[in-house]
């Protein structure tokens, strides 16, 4: 059985990816973010119907 977790995600995260990605901390927090945001995604695409 797949565990379950929360995970917060601060208004700061969802700008993370329009932010300098030369630094190493940004650009692995974005690649975090889109990963996460993802994972939600493809969670609702299969337990959800589009109307």
């Amino acid at each position: 059985m797949p565990m379950a977790c929360k995970i917060y995600l601060d208004n700061c995260c969802f700008n993370r990816p329009y932010d300098d990605q030369t630094q190493p901390r940004i650009q692995f927090e974005t690649q975090a973010k889109l990963f996460i945001q993802g994972l939600v995604m493809e969670f609702l695409n299969q337990h959800f119907k589009t109307l």
